[in-house]
């Protein structure tokens, strides 16, 4: 399936969930935030909250620095 990621067409197997996505991005484990379709997905609900075709997803993760 393609969805929009971050504005950008990206392609994913069917039945992936925003939980996926952020490992396949190789960001599990770090601190980030996950917009699907204009509505936060909350940590908790990564691994079950499942995307489709066409779902425009946000994803920004928190680079440390001062």
């Amino acid at each position: 399936m393609r969805i929009l990621l971050n504005g950008e067409p990206f392609e994913l197997p069917d039945g992936a969930t925003v939980g996926g996505l952020i490992e396949r991005l190789d960001l599990a484990g770090r601190r980030v935030a996950v917009e699907l379709n204009l509505d936060i997905v909350p940590r908790s609900q990564h691994l079950t909250t499942a995307l489709s075709e066409g779902d425009q997803v946000e994803v920004v993760h928190a680079i440390g620095g001062g």
